[in-house]
């Protein structure tokens, strides 16, 4: 596999990794301009990196050599760029008729702002995410750390390997075009069924879930406990019915229940539909309780009485979390710990080939292999 381009990519290639491929990272003179940060030696372990100049003719004659030999290559030019030096899908494919070619972008191949670079902040925006990012009563802000790279590159694999699977019926590769604007659409999960199905926009609404009570109430998700913060939120269905009497019960197994709430009826109470004082006035029982616990307390609670809910988990407490490590989750590979990869096969851990590499750290080895000649 071959791949080209930046940080939209990578994650991409991580993945394809994982699962086996060898990637060959093909980077400018000067390499990436991402390399130095955390994320590049994360999304870029178990790669080959060789230096290619595309302004360059033996250079482009080289990844043209390599391109014939590719089952895959990623890649995230500004649409035409490639075309332009004669390294398209068109002609590529004319050599590779196997070649699967996944195009990532910011916003598409034949978008109207397909020649529009975009930073993660602007792809954030663009996809809709920030708009529920925050307060309602204050601006919008930032989901963490940057996620597009990482939404778009889990997406393009994704597509990169329908269309392998469609090789292997048909003999015949696929381009795969891939939007960074669409990718981020999940991410606001329900809430565009919210306008398909009401007519509605949600809003941001903070620790609350967006649109979840046809009444205005605010359902929340996300609450302060005593050492970080819990995730819990009242549910419909069986299943929400059985974690929210649950909850009810222990609150008033430690003491903690109002008068008002012994004998509530949780079979018939359902958040989509329940008044917003019925809603306001369950949750102001539970906000002194979680704040109560601690999250390993709370986290066994919610095993011990199937409890929908989880703590809010820092790096730190994934780093030292015992159900990753007893699945072997993390390995050092170059001195730094990095996860083994998401997938195993005859229930063996995948074991990461090799660090992020250097700049140009297989050139010799890669061209050798292809038979060029070393300038």
């Amino acid at each position: 596999m071959l791949e080209l381009g930046g940080e939209l990519g990578w994650l991409c290639g991580k993945i394809l990794a994982d699962l086996g491929a060898d990637v060959i990272k093909i980077e400018p003179p000067g390499g990436d301009e991402g390399r130095g940060g955390t994320a590049f030696v994360a999304h870029n372990v178990g790669k080959r990196s060789i230096v290619l100049d595309l302004d360059s003719e033996v250079d482009r004659a080289r990844l043209r050599q390599l391109a014939l030999r590719a089952d895959f290559l990623v890649e995230t030019f500004t649409p035409g760029h490639l075309d332009r030096l004669g390294l398209g899908w068109a002609d590529l494919h004319a050599a590779n008729p196997r070649l699967v070619m996944t195009s990532i972008t910011a916003y598409g191949q034949h978008s109207p702002h397909a020649q529009a670079p975009a930073s993660d902040l602007e792809i954030m925006a663009a996809g809709g995410a920030l708009s529920l990012a925050g307060d309602p009563d204050r601006p919008p802000v930032r989901v963490t750390l940057p996620q597009a790279a990482a939404w778009t590159g889990a997406y393009a694999a994704m597509g990169t390997l329908v269309a392998h699977h469609h090789r292997q019926a048909t003999g015949r590769g696929q381009q795969v075009d891939v939007s960074a604007q669409a990718a981020m659409l999940p991410i606001l999960v329900q809430a565009p069924m919210f306008w398909s199905l009401l007519g509605q926009v949600p809003v941001r609404s903070g620790p609350n879930l967006v649109g979840r009570n046809l009444a205005g109430a605010r359902l929340r998700n996300i609450w302060p406990c005593r050492d970080g913060y819990v995730s819990f939120a009242l549910y419909s269905g069986h299943a929400g019915r059985q974690s929210n009497q649950a909850l009810a019960d222990w609150i008033a197994a430690r003491g903690m229940l109002p008068a008002e709430l012994e004998g509530f009826d949780w079979d018939a109470f359902d958040p989509v539909t329940a008044p917003r004082e019925d809603v306001e006035r369950i949750q102001a029982a539970v906000e002194p309780f979680l704040a109560s616990l601690a999250k390993d307390e709370f986290l066994a609670g919610c095993r011990e009485r199937r409890l929908l809910g989880y703590p809010v988990a820092t790096a730190a407490d994934i780093a030292a979390d015992a159900q990753l490590a007893d699945r072997q989750v993390w390995q050092l590979v170059g001195g730094v710990s990095h996860p083994s990869g998401w997938a195993r096969f005859d229930s063996r851990v995948g074991r990461i080939a090799r660090p992020a590499p250097a700049l140009g750290e297989h050139q010799a080895e890669v061209l050798g292999e292809l038979g060029a000649v070393l300038a």
